[in-house]
C-alpha cells in the first residue's frame, strides 16, 4: 500500500531550525559536557589528596594540548550554560517570548558565551 501522491513530511535536510531550538539542543549538550567535567574535578581533587606523584601526572595530562582543549571546551560549556540559564530565568519571568526578542537574546547568549570564555582564558593565562 504505497501512495506516491501523498506529500513528504520536512525533513531536516530542507528544514531551516530556528536559533532558539539550536540554542535548546546546545543547552542540554552543554548540561552533559558540564557532567564530564565534574568527572575530571572528582578526578584532580583524588589525584592532588593521593600525593605529588599522581597530581603530577593529571597536571601533565591536563597540561597537554588535548588537557587544555577539553578545559577550554569544559569553560565554554558553563558559560554558555550559565547565559542561557539567565535567559531562561527571564523567560520564566514571562519577558523576552516574541520571536524577535527570542531571537535577539539567542545571539546575546552565544556572544557572552564567547566574550566571557575568552575573558576567563586571558585572566587565567
Amino acid at each position: 500500500m504505497t501512495n506516491h501522491d501523498r506529500p513528504l513530511s520536512p525533513h531536516i535536510s530542507i528544514y531551516r531550525w530556528p536559533i532558539t531550538m539550536v540554542l535548546s539542543i546546545m543547552h542540554r549538550v552543554s548540561g552533559v559536557a558540564m557532567s564530564i567535567g565534574l568527572i575530571a574535578l572528582v578526578a584532580w581533587l583524588y589525584d592532588a589528596a593521593s600525593g605529588p606523584e599522581a597530581y603530577a601526572v593529571f597536571s601533565r595530562v591536563m597540561g597537554s594540548a588535548i588537557g587544555k582543549l577539553m578545559l577550554i571546551g569544559w569553560s565554554l560549556a558553563f558559560f554558555y550554560h550559565l547565559s542561557n540559564g539567565l535567559r531562561h530565568l527571564f523567560w520564566d519571568m514571562g519577558r523576552g517570548f516574541e520571536k524577535e526578542q527570542a531571537n535577539r537574546s539567542s545571539w546575546l547568549v552565544l556572544v557572552t558565551t564567547v566574550v566571557l570564555t575568552a575573558a576567563f582564558w586571558w585572566v587565567v593565562s
